[in-house]
């Protein structure tokens, strides 16, 4: 499937709620548009681990983080686009290519419901 032409956004602009985001589809133009900003996002100011993290909490920690970067939409629609196979991006946890509300914890889970 052919890649639609990329229009770069002018990071220094406010973003236009009236226009759809455009994903950054490549990890370089994605890199390029971090080092164009002047404040340091999560994902490179923070342990990069956190965001491949194997535990439930890790991972709704590594989501919690992305809440405050900039390019957290484009970021978002780059890895849907590529598909990513795992790992948190703009927010959202992907496991082989599918964005998935949380992370399960390892085991079966039970046959039958806990009562309180």
């Amino acid at each position: 499937m052919p890649l639609a032409p990329y229009a770069r956004p002018d990071l220094n602009s406010p973003p236009d709620p009236e226009t759809s985001v455009t994903p950054l589809y490549t990890l370089n133009e994605l890199d390029e548009a971090i080092e164009r900003l002047d404040d340091g996002v999560p994902c490179r100011s923070y342990d990069p681990e956190v965001f491949f993290a194997e535990t439930p909490e890790d991972v709704e920690y590594a989501k919690s983080l992305c809440g405050t970067c900039p390019l957290r939409a484009a970021c978002l629609a780059g890895a849907k686009d590529r598909r990513e196979p795992w790992g948190v991006w703009g927010g959202e946890l992907f496991v082989q290519g599918v964005v998935v509300p949380r992370k399960r914890p390892r085991g079966r889970p039970r046959k039958n419901p806990v009562t309180a």
